[in-house]
């Protein structure tokens, strides 16, 4: 990301404004509009809670978490948080 010089772009009023608050600092200015979920975009969150059923489905047919931890290379304590939630 590349940065501007806010001198550069805003009305003098509005610089001034930003000055009073935040002089010499730097300042990220979010994207206006909604924010879509975490991972809706890229298919993470759909892959996730995919992986995560079939982990829980597993364990209900009598998989233990150990089995569970090293077939999904997960710790066991992520396999508890998944299998608990």
């Amino acid at each position: 990301m590349k940065y501007i010089n806010a001198a550069e772009i805003l009305p003098e009023r509005l610089l001034q404004e930003l000055q009073t608050y935040s002089g010499g600092n730097l300042l990220y200015i979010p994207k206006a509009g909604t924010k879509a979920d975490w991972g809706t975009e890229s298919g993470s969150k759909n892959f996730y809670q995919e992986r995560n059923r079939r982990i829980k489905a597993l364990y209900r047919d009598g998989n233990s978490v150990d089995e569970l931890a090293m077939q999904y290379g997960l710790s066991v304590s992520t396999i508890k948080r998944i299998i608990y939630n």
